[in-house]
Protein backbone atom coordinates (compact mmCIF):
# COMPACT_ATOMS: atom_id res chain seq x y z
CA UNK A 1 0.00 0.00 0.00
CA UNK A 2 1.26 3.49 -1.19
CA UNK A 3 2.04 6.15 1.68
CA UNK A 4 -1.01 8.70 2.27
CA UNK A 5 0.18 12.29 1.30
CA UNK A 6 0.74 14.67 4.01
CA UNK A 7 -2.29 16.98 4.66
CA UNK A 8 -0.26 20.29 4.02
CA UNK A 9 2.78 20.28 1.45
CA UNK A 10 4.33 23.28 0.59
CA UNK A 11 7.10 22.89 -2.02
CA UNK A 12 9.75 25.41 -3.61
CA UNK A 13 6.82 28.29 -2.55
CA UNK A 14 7.97 31.71 -4.35
CA UNK A 15 5.65 34.65 -4.02
CA UNK A 16 6.87 38.12 -5.28
CA UNK A 17 5.13 41.60 -4.83
CA UNK A 18 4.68 44.12 -7.68
CA UNK A 19 6.49 47.51 -6.82
CA UNK A 20 6.95 50.93 -8.25
CA UNK A 21 10.98 49.57 -8.79
CA UNK A 22 9.70 46.42 -10.21
CA UNK A 23 9.36 43.07 -8.44
CA UNK A 24 10.54 41.71 -5.82
CA UNK A 25 10.63 38.10 -3.87
CA UNK A 26 9.08 38.14 -0.63
CA UNK A 27 8.31 34.91 0.04
CA UNK A 28 12.02 32.57 -1.70
CA UNK A 29 11.79 28.97 -2.12
CA UNK A 30 10.10 27.93 1.02
CA UNK A 31 9.00 24.19 1.99
CA UNK A 32 7.05 22.90 4.77
CA UNK A 33 5.33 19.67 6.08
CA UNK A 34 1.92 19.11 8.27
CA UNK A 35 0.44 15.77 8.76
CA UNK A 36 -3.04 15.63 10.38
CA UNK A 37 -3.40 16.80 13.85
CA UNK A 38 0.19 18.56 13.79
CA UNK A 39 1.05 21.53 15.32
CA UNK A 40 3.35 24.11 13.19
CA UNK A 41 4.74 27.41 14.54
CA UNK A 42 5.67 29.56 11.93
CA UNK A 43 8.11 31.96 13.73
CA UNK A 44 10.03 35.34 12.98
CA UNK A 45 10.45 38.84 13.18
CA UNK A 46 7.68 41.59 11.52
CA UNK A 47 8.00 41.51 7.60
CA UNK A 48 9.83 37.85 7.12
CA UNK A 49 6.85 36.31 5.01
CA UNK A 50 4.92 34.93 7.54
CA UNK A 51 1.45 36.41 6.87
CA UNK A 52 2.47 36.43 2.94
CA UNK A 53 3.21 32.48 2.81
CA UNK A 54 -0.20 31.84 4.81
CA UNK A 55 -2.00 34.15 2.19
CA UNK A 56 -0.42 32.40 -0.53
CA UNK A 57 -1.47 29.02 0.60
CA UNK A 58 -5.00 30.29 1.02
CA UNK A 59 -4.65 32.23 -2.75
CA UNK A 60 -5.57 35.45 -0.82
CA UNK A 61 -2.70 37.57 -1.19
CA UNK A 62 -3.31 41.39 -2.19
CA UNK A 63 -3.34 42.66 -5.99
CA UNK A 64 0.06 43.53 -6.09
CA UNK A 65 1.17 40.09 -4.87
CA UNK A 66 1.09 36.69 -6.58
CA UNK A 67 2.35 33.27 -5.95
CA UNK A 68 5.19 32.79 -9.36
CA UNK A 69 6.08 29.03 -8.38
CA UNK A 70 6.20 26.30 -6.12
CA UNK A 71 3.53 23.52 -5.07
CA UNK A 72 1.32 23.74 -2.27
CA UNK A 73 -0.71 19.91 -1.84
CA UNK A 74 -3.60 19.59 0.60
CA UNK A 75 -4.42 15.71 0.86
CA UNK A 76 -2.14 15.43 -2.55
CA UNK A 77 -4.25 18.30 -4.45
CA UNK A 78 -2.68 21.29 -5.76
CA UNK A 79 -4.63 24.49 -4.38
CA UNK A 80 -2.45 26.70 -6.74
CA UNK A 81 -3.94 24.51 -9.72
CA UNK A 82 -7.37 24.90 -8.71
CA UNK A 83 -10.36 26.89 -9.78
CA UNK A 84 -11.63 29.48 -8.25
CA UNK A 85 -15.02 27.37 -7.25
CA UNK A 86 -13.03 24.24 -6.56
CA UNK A 87 -10.98 26.78 -4.22
CA UNK A 88 -14.00 28.20 -2.50
CA UNK A 89 -15.49 24.38 -2.06
CA UNK A 90 -12.54 24.05 0.25
CA UNK A 91 -11.68 27.44 2.22
CA UNK A 92 -13.80 27.28 5.33
CA UNK A 93 -14.79 23.64 4.66
CA UNK A 94 -11.70 21.88 5.45
CA UNK A 95 -9.27 24.92 5.63
CA UNK A 96 -9.72 27.90 7.89
CA UNK A 97 -7.70 30.76 8.66
CA UNK A 98 -7.81 33.15 11.65
CA UNK A 99 -6.96 36.48 10.60
CA UNK A 100 -4.90 39.09 12.73
CA UNK A 101 -7.26 41.43 13.50
CA UNK A 102 -10.33 40.39 14.90
CA UNK A 103 -11.66 43.98 14.40
CA UNK A 104 -11.07 44.19 10.87
CA UNK A 105 -11.67 40.53 10.00
CA UNK A 106 -15.31 40.74 11.21
CA UNK A 107 -17.92 42.80 9.63
CA UNK A 108 -19.05 45.59 11.40
CA UNK A 109 -22.62 45.91 10.43
CA UNK A 110 -23.54 42.25 10.70
CA UNK A 111 -24.46 40.54 14.26
CA UNK A 112 -21.75 38.16 14.98
CA UNK A 113 -24.01 35.29 15.28
CA UNK A 114 -24.98 35.63 11.63
CA UNK A 115 -21.42 36.09 10.16
CA UNK A 116 -20.91 32.56 12.30
CA UNK A 117 -23.92 30.57 10.48
CA UNK A 118 -23.16 32.27 7.29
CA UNK A 119 -20.09 29.95 7.00
CA UNK A 120 -22.17 27.20 7.65
CA UNK A 121 -24.71 28.38 5.21
CA UNK A 122 -22.14 28.85 2.53
CA UNK A 123 -21.45 25.22 2.71
CA UNK A 124 -24.96 23.98 2.65
CA UNK A 125 -26.62 24.08 5.97
CA UNK A 126 -30.12 25.37 6.28
CA UNK A 127 -30.74 28.99 7.99
CA UNK A 128 -32.59 26.87 10.92
CA UNK A 129 -29.44 24.53 11.12
CA UNK A 130 -27.01 26.88 11.09
CA UNK A 131 -28.04 29.10 13.64
CA UNK A 132 -28.83 26.34 15.89
CA UNK A 133 -24.96 25.03 15.31
CA UNK A 134 -23.82 29.17 15.61
CA UNK A 135 -25.28 29.07 18.87
CA UNK A 136 -23.63 25.88 20.16
CA UNK A 137 -20.27 26.62 18.53
CA UNK A 138 -20.36 30.42 20.59
CA UNK A 139 -21.39 28.72 23.70
CA UNK A 140 -17.96 26.23 23.04
CA UNK A 141 -15.44 28.97 22.42
CA UNK A 142 -17.12 31.00 25.51
CA UNK A 143 -19.11 34.08 24.16
CA UNK A 144 -21.63 33.66 26.71
CA UNK A 145 -24.78 33.55 27.13
CA UNK A 146 -24.87 32.67 23.38
CA UNK A 147 -28.30 33.64 22.70
CA UNK A 148 -27.78 37.49 24.02
CA UNK A 149 -24.43 37.71 22.40
CA UNK A 150 -25.67 36.00 19.02
CA UNK A 151 -27.20 39.82 17.85
CA UNK A 152 -24.33 41.72 19.70
CA UNK A 153 -22.68 44.09 16.40
CA UNK A 154 -18.38 43.14 16.83
CA UNK A 155 -17.59 46.69 18.58
CA UNK A 156 -19.76 45.73 21.51
CA UNK A 157 -17.74 43.02 22.08
CA UNK A 158 -14.24 42.57 23.72
CA UNK A 159 -10.98 41.94 21.60
CA UNK A 160 -10.93 38.71 23.60
CA UNK A 161 -14.90 37.84 22.70
CA UNK A 162 -14.17 38.77 18.97
CA UNK A 163 -10.98 36.42 18.58
CA UNK A 164 -13.36 33.92 20.15
CA UNK A 165 -16.05 34.50 17.33
CA UNK A 166 -13.66 34.64 14.73
CA UNK A 167 -12.32 31.00 15.93
CA UNK A 168 -16.08 30.09 16.54
CA UNK A 169 -16.20 30.44 12.69
CA UNK A 170 -13.35 28.77 11.56
CA UNK A 171 -14.38 25.69 12.92
CA UNK A 172 -17.40 25.84 12.50
CA UNK A 173 -17.50 23.20 9.26
CA UNK A 174 -15.06 20.95 11.42
CA UNK A 175 -11.82 21.68 8.83
CA UNK A 176 -8.67 19.56 8.20
CA UNK A 177 -6.46 22.75 8.81
CA UNK A 178 -6.43 25.99 10.66
CA UNK A 179 -4.32 28.89 10.02
CA UNK A 180 -3.75 31.29 12.82
CA UNK A 181 -2.11 34.41 12.18
CA UNK A 182 -1.00 36.26 15.43
CA UNK A 183 -4.09 34.78 17.42
CA UNK A 184 -3.50 36.71 20.62
CA UNK A 185 -1.54 39.81 19.10
CA UNK A 186 -3.10 43.10 21.56
CA UNK A 187 -4.59 40.44 24.00
CA UNK A 188 -3.74 40.98 27.46
CA UNK A 189 -1.82 37.86 29.53
CA UNK A 190 -4.82 36.43 30.99
CA UNK A 191 -7.58 36.90 27.78
CA UNK A 192 -3.90 35.36 25.60
CA UNK A 193 -4.10 32.53 27.95
CA UNK A 194 -7.78 31.45 27.22
CA UNK A 195 -7.16 32.27 23.30
CA UNK A 196 -4.56 29.73 23.53
CA UNK A 197 -6.12 27.00 25.52
CA UNK A 198 -8.94 27.24 23.59
CA UNK A 199 -7.21 26.73 20.44
CA UNK A 200 -5.55 23.99 22.19
CA UNK A 201 -8.68 22.55 23.21
CA UNK A 202 -10.44 22.82 19.79
CA UNK A 203 -7.20 21.07 18.21
CA UNK A 204 -7.27 18.05 20.78
CA UNK A 205 -10.76 17.58 20.69
CA UNK A 206 -10.95 17.92 16.25
CA UNK A 207 -8.13 16.83 15.78
CA UNK A 208 -7.10 19.31 13.18
CA UNK A 209 -3.55 20.13 11.87
CA UNK A 210 -2.80 23.93 13.20
CA UNK A 211 -0.53 26.40 11.35
CA UNK A 212 0.45 29.31 14.28
CA UNK A 213 1.59 32.28 12.50
CA UNK A 214 3.84 34.07 15.41
CA UNK A 215 6.39 36.48 16.32
CA UNK A 216 5.86 35.55 20.04
CA UNK A 217 8.18 32.62 20.61
CA UNK A 218 6.53 32.07 24.38
CA UNK A 219 3.23 31.35 22.58
CA UNK A 220 4.56 28.96 20.15
CA UNK A 221 6.39 26.92 22.79
CA UNK A 222 3.16 26.28 24.39
CA UNK A 223 0.97 26.00 21.25
CA UNK A 224 3.46 23.56 18.69
CA UNK A 225 4.91 20.21 18.23
CA UNK A 226 7.28 21.85 15.34
CA UNK A 227 8.64 24.57 14.33
CA UNK A 228 9.63 26.24 11.03
CA UNK A 229 11.87 29.76 11.13
CA UNK A 230 11.58 32.42 8.31
CA UNK A 231 14.25 34.94 8.32
CA UNK A 232 14.10 37.94 5.34
CA UNK A 233 11.59 35.46 3.18
CA UNK A 234 13.97 31.75 3.43
CA UNK A 235 13.09 29.62 5.93
CA UNK A 236 16.51 29.03 8.01
CA UNK A 237 15.40 26.51 10.33
CA UNK A 238 12.95 23.77 11.04
CA UNK A 239 12.47 20.95 13.66
CA UNK A 240 11.00 19.75 16.59
CA UNK A 241 9.89 22.59 19.13
CA UNK A 242 11.85 21.26 21.89
CA UNK A 243 14.89 20.98 19.57
CA UNK A 244 14.64 24.70 18.37
CA UNK A 245 13.91 25.99 21.96
CA UNK A 246 16.23 23.91 23.84
CA UNK A 247 19.49 23.52 20.94
CA UNK A 248 18.86 25.98 18.35
CA UNK A 249 21.43 25.44 15.11
CA UNK A 250 20.83 28.67 13.37
CA UNK A 251 22.29 32.07 15.30
CA UNK A 252 19.34 34.10 14.12
CA UNK A 253 16.94 31.46 15.88
CA UNK A 254 19.21 31.55 18.81
CA UNK A 255 19.22 35.17 18.76
CA UNK A 256 15.51 35.39 18.65
CA UNK A 257 15.01 33.12 22.04
CA UNK A 258 17.98 35.02 23.61
CA UNK A 259 15.43 38.37 22.87
CA UNK A 260 12.32 36.76 23.68
CA UNK A 261 13.53 35.17 27.05
CA UNK A 262 15.21 38.60 28.04
CA UNK A 263 11.55 40.76 27.31
CA UNK A 264 9.90 37.91 29.12
CA UNK A 265 12.46 37.81 32.08
CA UNK A 266 11.80 41.54 32.61
CA UNK A 267 7.86 41.14 32.52
CA UNK A 268 7.42 37.75 34.41
CA UNK A 269 9.03 35.78 36.67
CA UNK A 270 8.00 32.46 34.92
CA UNK A 271 10.62 30.51 32.65
CA UNK A 272 8.98 29.11 29.75
CA UNK A 273 11.47 29.28 27.55
CA UNK A 274 14.36 27.07 27.25
CA UNK A 275 17.92 29.03 27.94
CA UNK A 276 19.88 28.87 24.18
CA UNK A 277 23.30 29.21 23.48
CA UNK A 278 24.66 32.27 25.06
CA UNK A 279 25.32 34.73 22.21
CA UNK A 280 25.21 38.18 21.32
CA UNK A 281 21.72 40.03 21.54
CA UNK A 282 19.81 40.44 17.95
CA UNK A 283 21.27 43.78 16.52
CA UNK A 284 20.25 45.62 13.24
CA UNK A 285 17.22 45.01 11.08
CA UNK A 286 16.49 42.29 8.37
CA UNK A 287 17.21 43.71 4.68
CA UNK A 288 14.47 44.72 3.07
CA UNK A 289 14.13 42.44 -0.28
CA UNK A 290 15.19 45.12 -2.57
CA UNK A 291 18.62 44.47 -0.56
CA UNK A 292 18.72 41.26 0.06
CA UNK A 293 22.59 39.87 -0.90
CA UNK A 294 23.18 36.75 -2.59
CA UNK A 295 24.40 34.95 0.18
CA UNK A 296 23.09 34.68 3.15
CA UNK A 297 20.65 36.90 4.51
CA UNK A 298 21.45 37.19 8.11
CA UNK A 299 25.31 37.55 7.28
CA UNK A 300 25.17 40.95 8.33
CA UNK A 301 23.55 40.34 11.62
CA UNK A 302 25.73 38.02 12.91
CA UNK A 303 28.79 37.05 15.03
CA UNK A 304 29.89 33.69 13.49
CA UNK A 305 29.17 35.40 9.92
CA UNK A 306 32.90 35.51 7.21
CA UNK A 307 33.57 36.10 3.89
CA UNK A 308 31.99 32.78 2.82
CA UNK A 309 28.39 33.80 3.67
CA UNK A 310 27.83 36.49 1.28
CA UNK A 311 29.77 34.66 -1.07
CA UNK A 312 26.82 32.30 -2.43
CA UNK A 313 23.42 30.86 -1.92
CA UNK A 314 23.39 28.49 0.94
CA UNK A 315 20.84 25.47 0.72
CA UNK A 316 18.73 23.54 4.09
CA UNK A 317 20.61 20.35 5.10
CA UNK A 318 18.32 17.34 5.14
CA UNK A 319 16.91 15.82 7.86
CA UNK A 320 14.45 15.98 10.59
CA UNK A 321 16.13 19.00 12.03
CA UNK A 322 16.99 21.62 9.41
CA UNK A 323 19.39 24.60 9.18
CA UNK A 324 20.30 26.82 6.18
CA UNK A 325 23.92 28.32 7.63
CA UNK A 326 27.76 27.57 6.55
CA UNK A 327 28.44 27.92 10.39
CA UNK A 328 25.32 26.51 12.47
CA UNK A 329 25.79 26.03 15.97
CA UNK A 330 26.95 22.76 17.29
CA UNK A 331 23.73 20.43 19.00
CA UNK A 332 24.08 20.87 22.43
CA UNK A 333 22.94 18.68 25.20
CA UNK A 334 19.97 19.89 26.79
CA UNK A 335 19.58 21.57 29.88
Amino acid sequence: MSEAPPLLEVRELCTELRTASGPLLVVDRVSLRLERGQSLGLVGESGCGKTLTALSLMRLLPPQARVVSGQVLFGGRDLLALDERELRALRGDRIAMVFQEPMSALNPVLEVGDQVAEALRVHGRSRAEATRIALELLERVGVVPASDRFAAYPHQLSGGLRQRVLLAMAVACQPDLLITDEPTTALDPTLQAQVLELILELQRSSGLALLLISHDLGVVAQVCGRVAVLHAGQLVEEGTAEAIFARPRHPYTAALLEAARALHHRTSSDDELPAPPALPALRGAAELPSRWPPGCRFASRCHRADASCAAGSVELDEGTHRCRCRHPLAPAEPP
